[in-house]
């Protein structure tokens, strides 16, 4: 493919707000993962929370799009002057070419579940002041952002569950290469919700501690929420020299199970493989691999499999979701931000909360952070029904 430019980017999560707090908060192995205090939920886990989130309030003129999901986009959208830099972009597209092409799972579903508690008794209605189409609708979020931006480009949300905010960077490149935009943004957004908690714990997948990647005694995730949001832009003589950039996309979809991966990880192996050649790179060009790296059983052993195959046991990797949780439909943003973040400060993210590897997984897995020279890396995005996506992401040689 053709490299695009990664002009700007920010991010939010439980780490804390931009850029400088997530770095830092990797840098001194400091997770944002708390015993589980939100709602009324009653389960024994940990949770990834956004706690600037509470008394974040929705711009007057947008109260109509008023969730929490919406109040973390517009929390994300004012760090590291990311609003400001759009500003600029529209005077050099113009509002119409821009895109925006942005990633969630649940959207605002916590504005349905907490107006369902509200319900008529007799009429089984819902509260008046409960909007559908603003909060729970998947578009909500494109739309709210679109908005609070000031952009009239084509805009759309993909919804494939935890591979959502990675695949958005492949569709604004279709998008750009089909003439329909100049620039975009991208990204994703997941907040905590009742949904997600109780609906992962009923599968089995919700781990009573911290969540342990890749350990030998993993039990499972720990629920997160965040944002992240990046501008891309078309590569140019001007504006690629020593810039970050999008080097390649690779997806699959496996159809294996409807919640479980392929045991061979025969889909993710097929998306970094992809990824490799839409880059035109080797296995030996990727420097470090942001993992999908879930801590449940089945995931991490898939997806190891999956990594050795393709890198062997060369290439540094770890996950990242035992600082920032499973931020689902935003993880994929997330942790290519991480990634972007890994080398621009020339280290590799260890494995917090990870204690004994699983012997049976061959792969060069990071407990420890480390100081090195990165130029490229692959961030891997694996949802559930096979949806993969993995993304190369550095600077020219």
């Amino acid at each position: 493919m053709q490299p695009l430019v990664i002009s700007h980017f920010t991010l939010a999560n439980s780490l804390g707000l931009g850029l400088s707090a997530t770095l830092d908060a990797l840098r001194l192995r400091r997770s944002g993962l708390i015993p589980c205090v939100f709602e009324d939920v009653d389960l024994e886990t940990y949770i990834a929370k956004v706690a600037e989130l509470d008394a974040c309030q929705m711009r007057p003129d947008q109260m109509a799009y008023d969730c929490r999901n919406n109040r973390l986009a517009q929390l994300c959208l004012e760090q590291d002057g990311f609003a400001d830099m759009i500003g600029k972009a529209k005077k050099k597209y113009t509002a119409g070419r821009i895109g925006v092409f942005l990633g969630t799972s649940t959207s605002g579903i916590l504005q349905t579940e907490l107006a369902y508690r509200q319900l008529d008794s007799r009429s089984g209605a819902l509260p008046a002041d409960f909007h559908y189409a603003e909060t729970q609708n998947t578009y909500s979020l494109a739309r709210f952002v679109s908005r609070y931006l000031g952009l009239s480009g084509p805009s759309f949300v993909v919804s494939s569950a935890c591979s959502s905010s990675a695949k958005v960077f492949a569709n604004a490149a279709r998008m750009m290469v089909a003439g329909v935009c100049d620039a975009a943004v991208v990204g994703g957004v997941d907040s905590l919700c009742l949904s997600t908690l109780y609906g992962f714990n009923s599968l089995g997948l919700v781990s009573r501690f911290p969540c342990r990647p890749y350990d030998a005694e993993r039990d499972g995730i720990s629920v997160g929420e965040g944002a992240g949001f990046v501008l891309v832009e078309r590569a140019t003589a001007e504006n690629s020299s020593n810039a970050m950039l999008l080097l390649g996309v690779g997806e699959s979809s496996d159809a294996y199970h409807m919640s479980t991966p392929h045991p061979e990880g025969l889909g993710a192996k097929l998306a970094m493989q992809r990824a490799l050649a839409s880059a035109g790179l080797q296995a030996g060009d990727i420097d470090y691999i942001n993992l999908h790296g879930t801590a449940t059983k089945s995931n991490d052993a898939s997806e190891g499999k999956a990594v050795a195959d393709v890198f062997g046991a060369n290439v540094p990797c770890s996950s990242t979701k035992g600082w920032t949780g499973h931020q689902l439909g935003a993880a994929g943003v997330t942790e290519a931000i991480i990634g972007m973040l890994a080398i621009e400060h020339g280290f590799v993210p260890g494995s917090v909360n990870t204690r004994q590897l699983d012997p049976g997984i061959t792969i060069n897995y990071q407990i420890e952070n480390s100081e090195r020279k990165i130029h490229r890396v692959l961030s891997n995005s694996f949802g559930f029904g096979g949806s993969n996506c993995s993304l190369v992401l550095g600077r020219r040689p």
